[in-house]
C-alpha cells in the first residue's frame, strides 16, 4: 500500500513531490526487507525506534488528511494542534527514524540470511548495496529534513496569513467557480496570438489539461510561427495584447467593474499633483563604470574584461561591441538633459541608482510606501539628478520630507489610469524613455506587466519621441545569433564526453541535460533561416512566461510603430526576488560549471544593462532603432544581448538546474568528504565484522 504514495505523487492526485515521496517509501520498504529477513535487526533497539518514529509520524498525518477531508481546508481549518504536529513532529521524529533505520541496516549486513536472500552467490552486491545505502543516508538525510523544514515553513505562512482585501483595480476576471484563477485567462491570451498563426494550435492551447507544465510547447509553436512573415509575428503579439485587455478587469473603488480596455479608454477627473525634487550632489565623472567582483573596472580594463565576457561566450559579439562604444563615447553618459519614466523605480534591477549618479531626469513611479520613497528621495538629494514623482497632495502642503514619502507614489494597480494620464501631461515637449521593471511573484506579475504595457502603450502613442526601454530574461525563448547555436552545439559535444554529465543524464532518464541548439525555423517564403534557444524555466511556471511575452508583444508591436524599443537580454542575476528560493540559490552556485554560464551581481547587471540601454538611445545602427532593418521582428532580441551564457551552453536552462544543485553540494561538502568516507568505511567495516 505504500507503494501507492508514490503513484498519487506521480499523478497529481496529491501534491507531494514525487522524488522526495519515492525516496521517503524506497528506504522505508528497504527497511521492512530488512528487519523481516534479518533476525538480528530485529532485537536491537534501533528496530524499535524507527517503529515508533514511524508510527508518530502516520498517525497524526493521516489523522490530518481526514480532517482536510471533512472540512475541504487543509490549510486554514484542520484543527491548530493537528495542524502543529502535523509539521512540527518531523524535527524529532524524522533523525529519530534516520538513526533506527540505518541501524537496522548495519545490522542486516552482517546478517547471513538477509546477506542469502538471493542467493550466495548475490550476497556480496546486497553487501554493497547496503553499503551504498548508508552513504546516501549519510549525504541525503540534510535534504530530506531540509525539504520538511521548508513545507512547514510555507504551512504557517499560510495558516496565519491574513485574508486578501476586496479586489481593486486590475484584476484578474471571475471564473466558472467565482474565484479568480489565473490558468484560463493566460490560456486565452495565449491562444488569442497562436490562432493568428494557426486555428488548431490555437484550440489546442486552450484544451491543454496541464497548463502548469505543458504550456512550453505552446510558446515554442507561438515563436516558431512568427518567424514565417513580419507580418505575422505582428499580428500574433497584436492578437495576445488585445486579448488581455478584453478579459483583464477593473474594478473602481464601489466595486463596480468593467474590462481593463474600457478603463484605460475612460475620462478620468482625478489627478496626482506633482512631486519634485534636485538633488544637490556632484554629477560622476561621466565614465562608464561597472562594479565587478570587488572592483570598480572603467577605462581599458572595462574593455579587456568585456573581451573576455565575449570570448568566453559569457555575452554576444554585439552586446559586447556596444558597451565598448559606450565607453568609448562618454558624452553618451552626460543625461542632464535626457528624462527616464522608471515603472518600478526602486526594482533591483532598475537603473535608478545609475541614472541618477549621472544626473538624469528620473520621473519615478513606486507604490505609496513610505520607505519606498525615503530610499529614493535620499539617493535623489545626494545625486546630481533630479526625481520627479506622484503626490496625492501638493508639495507645498508636506511640512518635512517624512510628510512628503507619506503622501508620494501611486499603485500600478489600482491607479492605473491616473498614472497613465499624469505622465501624459508632464513636462510637455520633453522626450521620455519608459522603462519597465517592475517585478512581483506569480500571477501578480502578470497584472503589473499588463498594467505598465498600458502606460507604455498609450505614452509612446501620445507623446512624440518617447522611447521605451525593457530588461529581457534569459529564461524565455528567444531568436538568436547562428554562431550562438554552432556554439551550443560545439559545447554539447565537449560537455556530452564527462562522465558527470553522463552520469547525470542516466539518472534522469532524459529529463536532465537536454540538448540546448535547436532545429533551425525557416520563413514561409524560404528565403530567411532562423535559430532559436528555448531558455524558458518550466519551475517559474506560466505566469511568469506571459507577463515576459507580453513584454515581447509590446517591443515589437512599438517599434512598428516607429518607437525606439531597448529590450536587451539580461543575465542571471542573484537578486534577493531570485535567490530567497533556495532551489534557484543552490543551482546559481553550480551553474557556471557549464560553459560559458556566469551569475553575476545586482550592481553588475545594472551597470551593464544601463550602458546597453545607453548605446540603443544614441546609436542609429542599433537593432532598438526602427530604422534599422529586420528580417523579423523578433530578431529586435537577437542584439545586445547579456545573456550570462545561455544562449552558447551545452544544455538548456531548465534541465541543468539538478546537476548544478548536486555540483554545488559536492563542493561544501568536498572539506569534509574524506573524513566522511574514512568514518563511515571504520563503522561499516567494524559492524560487519571486516576487522
Amino acid at each position: 500500500l505504500a507503494t501507492m504514495e508514490i503513484i498519487h505523487a506521480v499523478t497529481g492526485l496529491v501534491r507531494s513531490p514525487a522524488m522526495v515521496t519515492a525516496m521517503q517509501v524506497s528506504s522505508r520498504l528497504v527497511a521492512i526487507f530488512s528487519i523481516t529477513n534479518a533476525p538480528s535487526s530485529q532485537d536491537q533497539w534501533g528496530a524499535g525506534l524507527m517503529i515508533l518514529a514511524w508510527s508518530l509520524v502516520e498517525v497524526p498525518r493521516y489523522l490530518f488528511y481526514v480532517f482536510a477531508l471533512i472540512t475541504g481546508d487543509a490549510t486554514k481549518k484542520t484543527p491548530y494542534p493537528l495542524f502543529w504536529l502535523r509539521y512540527s513532529l518531523f524535527y524529532v521524529l524524522y533523525p529519530a527514524g534516520i538513526t533506527g533505520e540505518m541501524s537496522v541496516f548495519l545490522k542486516a549486513m552482517k546478517d547471513d540470511t538477509c546477506l542469502n536472500f538471493f542467493g550466495p552467490q548475490f550476497s556480496g552486491i546486497v553487501y554493497g548495496y547496503y553499503v551504498t545505502l548508508l552513504v546516501v543516508y549519510v549525504l541525503g538525510s540534510p535534504f530530506m529534513i531540509g525539504n520538511m523544514a521548508g513545507n512547514r515553513k510555507s504551512a504557517m505562512k499560510k495558516r496565519f496569513a491574513k485574508p486578501p482585501p476586496p479586489p481593486r483595480g486590475l484584476v484578474w476576471p471571475l471564473d466558472k467557480k467565482g474565484g479568480r484563477s489565473s490558468t484560463g485567462t493566460a490560456k486565452a491570451i495565449l491562444a488569442a496570438a497562436v490562432s493568428e498563426i494557426s486555428q488548431e494550435q490555437g484550440q489546442a492551447v486552450l484544451k491543454e489539461k496541464n497548463w502548469r507544465f505543458g504550456y512550453v510547447k505552446h510558446l515554442i509553436n507561438l515563436v516558431k510561427g512568427q518567424c514565417e512573415s513580419p507580418l505575422t509575428a505582428l499580428s500574433a503579439a497584436t492578437a495576445g495584447l488585445d486579448k488581455a485587455y478584453e478579459v483583464f478587469q477593473f474594478v473602481s473603488p464601489d466595486g463596480s467593474s468593467v474590462s481593463f480596455k474600457e478603463a484605460m479608454e475612460a475620462k478620468n477627473t482625478e489627478r496626482f499633483n506633482t512631486g519634485y525634487i534636485k538633488g544637490e550632489g556632484q554629477r560622476s565623472n561621466g565614465v562608464l563604470e561597472v562594479p565587478y567582483k570587488g572592483k570598480i573596472l572603467s577605462g581599458e580594463p572595462l574593455k579587456a574584461q568585456i573581451k573576455k565576457w565575449v570570448s568566453y561566450g559569457t555575452i554576444e559579439p554585439s552586446a559586447g561591441d556596444a558597451m565598448i562604444k559606450v565607453v568609448d563615447n562618454p558624452e553618451w553618459l552626460d543625461l542632464s538633459d535626457r528624462y527616464f519614466v522608471l515603472l518600478g523605480a526602486g526594482s533591483a534591477m532598475g537603473p535608478f541608482l545609475v541614472l541618477m549618479a549621472l544626473g538624469a531626469n528620473v520621473v519615478a513611479i513606486d507604490l505609496d510606501r513610505p520607505r519606498i520613497w525615503k530610499r529614493l528621495i535620499d539617493i535623489a538629494k545626494k545625486s546630481s539628478g533630479t526625481i520627479t514623482f506622484p503626490l496625492k497632495v501638493k508639495q507645498v502642503m508636506c511640512k518635512d520630507d517624512e510628510e512628503l514619502c507619506k503622501h508620494a507614489g501611486a499603485n500600478l494597480f489600482t491607479d492605473t489610469p491616473k498614472i497613465r494620464d499624469w505622465l501624459v501631461d508632464l513636462y510637455p515637449g520633453k522626450p521620455f524613455t519608459v522603462g519597465s521593471y517592475a517585478y512581483l511573484d506569480g500571477a501578480l506579475h502578470v497584472q503589473v506587466s499588463l498594467a505598465m504595457d498600458a502606460i507604455c502603450k498609450d505614452l509612446s502613442e501620445k507623446r512624440r519621441n518617447t522611447s521605451l526601454a525593457y530588461l529581457c530574461t534569459p529564461t524565455d525563448l528567444h531568436l538568436i545569433p547562428k554562431e550562438a547555436h554552432e556554439a551550443a552545439k560545439a559545447n554539447y559535444k565537449e560537455y556530452s564526453r564527462k562522465l558527470y554529465c553522463q552520469f547525470m543524464s542516466i539518472i534522469g532518464q532524459g529529463k536532465f541535460l537536454k540538448n540546448n541548439a535547436m532545429k533551425p525555423v525557416k520563413s514561409k517564403d524560404g528565403n530567411n533561416e532562423y535559430y532559436m534557444v528555448n531558455g524558458i524555466s518550466v519551475a517559474q511556471g506560466p505566469n511568469y512566461a506571459l507577463a515576459k511575452r507580453m513584454q515581447h508583444w509590446r517591443a515589437i508591436v512599438a517599434r512598428s510603430k516607429n518607437c525606439i524599443v531597448a529590450s536587451n537580454i539580461a543575465p542571471a542575476t542573484s537578486t534577493v526576488s531570485v535567490v530567497h528560493n533556495r532551489t534557484f540559490a543552490w543551482a546559481y552556485e553550480g551553474m557556471p560549471y557549464f560553459k560559458p554560464y556566469e551569475i553575476f551581481a545586482p550592481e553588475t547587471s545594472n551597470a551593464v544593462m544601463s550602458a546597453l540601454l545607453f548605446f540603443d538611445l544614441n546609436q542609429n545602427t542599433s537593432s532598438a532603432n526602427p530604422k534599422t532593418i529586420l528580417s523579423n521582428p523578433n530578431q529586435l532580441f537577437q542584439y545586445g544581448s547579456f545573456n550570462g551564457g545561455a544562449w552558447r551552453c551545452a544544455y538548456t536552462v531548465d534541465t541543468i538546474g539538478e546537476a548544478s544543485v548536486l555540483i554545488y553540494f559536492s563542493r561544501l561538502a568536498k572539506p569534509y568528504a574524506p573524513w566522511a568516507v574514512a568514518g563511515v568505511a571504520v563503522v561499516v567495516g567494524k559492524l560487519a565484522g571486516l576487522y
